[in-house]
Parts: structure tokens; sequence; C-alpha cells
């Protein structure tokens, strides 16, 4: 450690001699030593009292920092969920034929001017929950449209005929579902179904019948239960070509694809048996 020397100390060092000199040193470094510690540490602490300002100045700086961006954040958040972009401008329905788009849009749930947040992460719920809400939906798929766009594509059961009650005609869908609604009169290319007393039969036949190619669905008119004490699932059909079939109903779907070969070889109108077999004879024997 360094000391300086005033003048007259420099001239009383001079005729000092070199251990007076040594023994002067070593007092004041002794007297210096002897110093209260609260002495030194109030230096050490005067050194640190700039730096502790600053990292204070940093720490606030950082905290305004994050104070300001977190309330910009809701302020914008909160902006967005009250702009029209927080809500589906139009939701598109494709491939439904019977359903309008607006009962198609209730049984998904989703209609224009909804939040897109109901759908977000939920998607496959209202697509599960869409055939519930309207029997003629087979299936629903819902695709988000970035910003606020939707397109629900949907499949819908087709009909199967229609069942007459009280001289009103309900139109009968392929899941089995007779509906509430009822008709004056039937859509051509569809058959109707009388004497069903059994729902359980009728439901079986239905979906025998669903089975059929299109051209074979075209070509039936009407279709009756008739049991008998061989045959207690025969039913009796009458053909738009004039012609009568008897089949049964485990076997309708199977049988009936024989049909159009038969009906061709036939000359003259007549009945054609599908129970056992397939075979035919004219209405005359």
């Amino acid at each position: 450690m360094k000391f300086r020397l005033n003048r007259n100390d420099k001239k009383q060092q001079e005729t000092l001699t070199p251990w007076e000199n040594y023994q002067r040193k070593a007092a004041a470094q002794r007297k210096q030593a002897k110093a209260p510690k609260w002495v030194h540490q109030a230096k050490r602490i005067g050194d640190k009292l700039p730096r502790l300002k600053h990292q204070r100045n940093r720490k606030l700086v950082r905290r305004l920092t994050i104070l300001l961006t977190s309330f910009t954040v809701v302020i914008l958040a909160m902006a967005y969920l009250i702009s029209p972009l927080s809500h589906f401008k139009t939701v598109t329905v494709t491939g439904a034929d019977v359903l309008s788009a607006q009962r198609v849009q209730r049984a998904v749930q989703v209609r224009p001017g909804d939040s897109i947040f109901k759908l977000w992460g939920h998607t496959k719920q209202f697509e599960r929950q869409a055939p519930r809400r309207n029997s003629r939906l087979k299936q629903a798929t819902i695709h988000f449209q970035r910003p606020n766009r939707a397109t629900v594509h949907v499949t819908e059961y087709v009909t199967a005929g229609y069942v007459m009650k009280q001289n009103r005609y309900y139109e009968v869908l392929e899941n089995g579902i007779v509906s509430e609604q009822s008709v004056t009169q039937p859509k051509s290319g569809t058959p109707v179904y009388g004497n069903f007393k059994n729902t359980k039969r009728l439901h079986q036949m239905i979906l025998q019948y669903a089975k059929l190619d299109s051209e074979i669905k075209r070509s039936i008119s009407e279709i009756h239960d008739a049991p008998n004490k061989d045959n207690p699932n025969r039913v009796h059909l009458f053909m738009n070509d004039g012609n009568e079939v008897y089949a049964s109903i485990p076997t309708f779907a199977q049988k009936m694809a024989y049909y159009p070969g038969i009906a061709a070889k036939m000359k003259q109108k007549g009945v054609v048996n599908l129970e056992v077999g397939a075979y035919s004879y004219p209405f005359t024997k």
C-alpha cells in the first residue's frame, strides 16, 4: 500500500534513516488497520451504490415492459372477440338433397354469426351429435376455413318408401325411421309399405330394401307383409311392370337381384316366387 507524503514529511524522510522510515510506514499501516469496520463497509457500499441503482432501473424498465405488453395483448384480444372476424361470416352446406341449409345448420349447431371459438376443439363432438338432432342426417363433416368461414358436408339417408296411416303417407328412411311429417301423395320411385303391424318386421324389411340396386328399387310399387303358416317372413310385392313377387324378408335383397333376369324371360305377366329357389308362372295358372 502506497502513502503520499507532504513536503515536510519528505524533508524529514530525507533526514531519517531507512530503518526509521520503515518504522513510520508500519505505524501508519497499523493505524489504518485499527479503523472501525463501518468505515470500510461504508466505502464498499459507496462503491456499489451506482451499480445497485442501475440494476433497479433495469428491473423497473423490465416490469413496465411486461405490464404494457400484457395490457396490449388483453386490449387486442378484447377487440378481436367483439369484431366480426371472431364470428362465422358464412356456413356453407354441401351434399344435402332434401334438407335445407338452415335445417343442417340447426342440426350441427353452427350458424352464421356464431362465435368461432365454440367450434375450436369440439368439431368431432358437433359432428357426432348432428345425426341425433335430425334423423335424416347419416353423417356430417365440418371444415373450418380461416378466418371466419365454415363448410358442412352432409350425407343423407335415402327415402326407402312410405307407410300409409289414416289415408296419409309417412316417409320412411333407409335407417328404418318413420318420419313424423306426412304427405297426401308419395313420391314416385319409392314403394308403399302395407299391413306391417310389427314395427320390428317393418324395420327389417326396410334395411333389406336399402341393399337393393337403384334400378330394382324404382321397379317396386308396393311391399305388403303377407306371412302364412309355411313362411312367417313372407312379403308380397307389386311391381311397376305389372308382375307380383313373393319373397322372404331375411333373403329379400339377395333373391331380388335375380328379378330383372327372370322378368325379362317371362312371356306374360305373372308371379315370381323367390321364397325357396326362384321361379315364375303366369297369372292364368
